[in-house]
């Protein structure tokens, strides 16, 4: 009896730490998910030109850092979106790596991106990093930074 008492408790002590070291994976697993969601929420709302959508993502001290090396604020950035001098036609990710922890998530993409602006059309395939973090139930962005991939 005593044997089998022994055995049955160093199997629930393994089943406890098993499931206590994959509980993280699967909460990080959850957050990468949400981030994703908001990754694909941000690129429908700026090729929709959705404002107010955007208005909740975007973090009142965003940095908008584009791959020409033009840095923007928030209200920057929108003005330019509501007077059309930046448009987008289509923001394609391709491949987006994500590492969250608790509130604060960086996304790492693959996208393409396809507009105008004041230069003119673009078709550009990009890597981008975006900061995100967590405020009353909803992702915010606060940080962008895109680099053109070499064609």
């Amino acid at each position: 009896m005593a044997v089998m008492m022994e055995y049955m408790i160093r199997t629930l002590s393994r089943t406890l730490i098993l499931a206590c070291l994959a509980l993280p994976l699967a909460v990080g697993g959850e957050l990468e998910d949400q981030v994703l969601a908001a990754e694909k929420g941000w690129a429908k709302s700026v090729v929709a030109l959705d404002f107010s959508e955007l208005d909740q993502i975007y973090h009142d001290d965003l940095i908008y850092a584009h791959s020409t090396g033009i840095i923007e604020t928030k209200a920057e950035y929108m003005a330019k979106l509501r007077t059309g001098k930046q448009k987008y036609d289509a923001i394609t990710h391709h491949k987006t790596i994500v590492r969250a922890q608790g509130d604060a998530a960086v996304a790492h993409s693959i996208v393409t991106m396809t507009g105008t602006n004041p230069a003119g059309p673009f078709d550009n395939k990009l890597m981008a990093i975006h900061a995100w973090f967590k405020h009353g139930g909803k992702w915010r962005l606060i940080a962008h930074q895109t680099t053109e991939i070499a064609k």
